[in-house]
């Protein structure tokens, strides 16, 4: 059985935020990795976390019954038959089902007023889906070349950018701004340009997922940060760019 006998609340909270962590970067920082490991072709697959925050796409446990409640089976094979978006967004709800079903493991002999407390701490916190979508509060603001020299570095080794994509520009490039009345269709797997206002800068992007129905999409900046994006308002504010090919 597992090492890890937590006694309190505070413990598995801990626990729970560590394996959070580890599934939020792998729908997130960690999406093109995510995506590629969930190989149709392969056995049944699952997303696993760690408290460390770590994370692993591997077959089932093998042990019977299992040592902790299992995450959701073969997510691998839906994978290539829906959209990229909804796919990731199916993955995140099963995953917060995991998590909660992990956290109920180790507080099952808690008190009453245990669990309340417990589940107050992890109310606390944005679910994965909430994460994902951008419903949660929590954006990731675009880093600055001047503090994200390191994150920087690490997506030019992995040939998502290269060091002059990663600064700001002061106009977009050569391109359409999307209007409020336009279709979504162009942003598909499209190389963008974002207004930031604070910075008075537009930020190059990627487009790694478009949800048009719910009207957002993931984007991979050139400094290597994801965030999700509710469209409309960036839309009505004409700061989107979609750059010409």
């Amino acid at each position: 059985m597992s090492e890890f006998s937590p006694r309190t609340p505070e413990e598995v909270f801990k626990n729970f935020k560590g394996r959070q962590a580890g599934i939020n970067k792998a729908l997130n920082d960690d999406v093109a990795m995510f995506f590629a490991s969930c190989d149709p072709d392969r056995e049944n697959l699952s997303l696993y976390s760690n408290a460390d925050g770590s994370w692993v796409v591997s077959l089932p446990a093998e042990e019977v019954p299992p040592e902790l409640p299992e995450p959701a089976l073969g997510i691998n094979f839906a994978r290539d038959g829906m959209k990229r978006g909804d796919w990731l967004a199916l993955v995140a709800v099963h995953s917060d089902a995991w998590l909660m079903s992990v956290a109920f493991y180790y507080s099952a002999k808690f008190s009453a007023e245990q669990r309340k407390k417990l589940f107050d701490l992890i109310n606390s916190l944005p679910t994965t889906y909430e994460v994902l979508s951008g419903k949660g509060g929590k954006k990731m603001k675009v880093a600055t070349a001047a503090n994200n020299n390191k994150r920087s570095a690490a997506a030019m080794q992995n040939n998502i950018i290269n060091n002059d994509d990663a600064i700001g520009l002061k106009k977009p490039s050569t391109g359409v701004i999307i209007k409020q009345d336009a279709s979504l269709d162009s942003l598909v797997d499209a190389k963008i340009e974002l207004y930031w206002p604070d910075d008075g800068l537009w930020y190059k992007a990627e487009v790694l997922s478009l949800n048009a129905r719910a009207r957002n999409a993931k984007v991979l900046y050139a400094t290597g940060d994801v965030e999700t994006l509710e469209l409309d308002e960036i839309i009505n504010e004409g700061h989107l760019n979609v750059c010409s090919k």
